[in-house]
């Protein structure tokens, strides 16, 4: 083969394709009966699932009669909701598979361990081992779950994001232990269909990454949804009385301690490398403390030169998108020599209700790199297509550079959010001012005004607030 790529998460299977579509014999090794890896799989996209489903029925339990519409007594069928999410899963895996043939990647059902710099192990999940030989390697092994000193993961009641994927009922009360993206989307999942949720959080506050403004705010709005904070709270450990877990807590700084009780426990502690098996050792290459594949240059080589490393598994945020990215960026490095990745314009998104996303700076990060910079906000409660939907929580962020008037970060907490990001991407990523976004026409009514108008905010005045 020119190129084996060793696993089918999101950076793997968009590798293989690029590599077989930019004339490379191509093979994707997957142990997973199906393509995707755990994005399609167990994350992102099973949760985005349940997220939409457990919003309307929240949506139709709560407000639907403010609306005019009036339903009776709305119930919650579990078992068709949990049945909706795998068709979404099934389907898009399953649209993988018809995207490897219809690019020629053969895919190698199994495990896939190095044995030399060109030659890969494959034990095959069907029986027997099959040795391969490749010109070039991709890692794109990902993630998997972060583990937690004093808990026993069951999937049933000490739980990952995984178990939070397929619990057989809404129970009564969860602790989220994390307060990040994968905690409070699936948090925000369960509280919506019943359940008393409580996130514990070690730092000050949630939503690691986001800027503390609007951290501040995206509290506010789940708390006024019915989820407990707990936050500047370390978790000490925990046990299993009587069908209950008991969660010790106590002060990050230490003194006040408290016991918890759940029914379920989610673990969202973050994710850790995965790389067992993989056969690093009989290589040379040797991952980091964190237990990364360290990169040797910025072409994605690691200590081996014709091994390359992406996503999860190596530097940077964890996020599947990033992994696509760098995936089409070491294929044309292989194939041409040139490849491109803007790790200033990588978005993040929390798809709870109201939404948050943020690509590039934000204040703090501004305020200790010692940049000038100016703010631009406008609240969605001055958008008339946020207030035509009763949807009106939240504002855009804009900040930009006190000189240049560049764009070098947004922050927007509030409907379409995680949609409206993208604008700010395609800003920056041709060095965008926010004249040149305010210059810009918007349709009306639409949410994206709401954008337009913080830029406008960010260098001069905006027209609606």
């Amino acid at each position: 083969f020119d190129t084996v790529v060793i696993g089918a998460g999101p950076g793997g299977y968009v590798a293989a394709i690029k590599a077989a579509q930019l004339g490379q014999k191509t093979a994707c090794i997957e142990k997973r009966e199906t393509l995707g890896g755990t994005c399609l799989n167990v994350g992102c996209i099973p949760s985005k699932a349940m997220l939409n489903n457990s919003h309307l029925y929240h949506e139709a339990k709560h407000n639907f009669a403010k609306r005019g519409i009036d339903v009776g007594e709305v119930k919650l069928n579990l078992d068709q909701l949990l049945a909706d999410k795998d068709k979404a899963v099934t389907g898009l895996t399953r649209g993988i598979e018809m995207l490897f043939k219809k690019n020629k990647v053969e895919w190698l059902k199994g495990t896939g361990t190095l044995k030399s710099a060109n030659e890969i192990e494959v034990s095959l999940n069907g029986g027997g081992v099959e040795s391969i030989r490749a010109k070039n390697i991709i890692i794109a092994t990902g993630s998997e779950p972060s583990p937690f000193p004093g808990f026993e993961i069951d999937e049933k009641q000490i739980i990952t994001s995984t178990g939070a994927l397929a619990l057989e009922k809404v129970p009564e009360k969860m602790i989220v232990i994390g307060g990040g993206v994968i905690g409070l989307e699936l948090g925000s999942v369960w509280s919506r269909l019943g359940a008393e949720v409580t996130v514990v959080e070690y730092l000050p506050a949630i939503g690691a990454g986001m800027d503390a403004e609007l951290a501040k705010a995206f509290q506010r709005s789940l708390s006024k949804q019915g989820i407990k904070f707990k936050t500047s709270t370390k978790v000490v450990d925990s046990e299993k009385i009587g069908g209950k877990v008991l969660v010790n807590v106590e002060s990050a700084k230490g003194g006040k301690k408290e016991t918890l009780e759940a029914d379920v426990v989610l673990l969202s502690v973050g994710r850790r490398p995965y790389t067992e098996g993989l056969g690093l050792e009989n290589v040379g290459i040797r991952p980091d403390a964190k237990g990364r594949v360290e990169l040797a240059d910025q072409q994605f080589r690691t200590s081996v030169p014709n091994i390359r490393v992406i996503g999860d598994v190596t530097m940077g945020p964890m996020l599947a998108h990033k992994a696509e990215e760098e995936g089409i960026a070491a294929v044309e490095y292989i194939t041409n020599g040139h490849g491109h990745v803007n790790y200033n314009v990588i978005p993040s998104v929390i798809y709870t209700h109201p939404e948050v996303a943020w690509v590039g700076k934000n204040e703090q990060q501004l305020k200790e790199e010692g940049v000038k910079y100016k703010i631009g906000s406008f609240p969605f409660a001055a958008n008339s297509r946020a207030k035509t939907i009763d949807d009106a929580e939240g504002l855009v962020k804009i900040i930009t550079d006190a000189e240049t008037d560049r764009i070098l970060g947004a922050h927007i907490i509030g409907p379409n959010a995680g949609e409206m990001i993208a604008e700010a991407c395609l800003a920056m990523e041709y060095g965008g001012s926010a004249e040149d976004v305010a210059r810009t026409c918007h349709a009306h009514p639409t949410m994206a005004e709401a954008f337009k108008e913080a830029c406008m905010a960010a260098y001069s005045k905006p027209i609606h607030f």
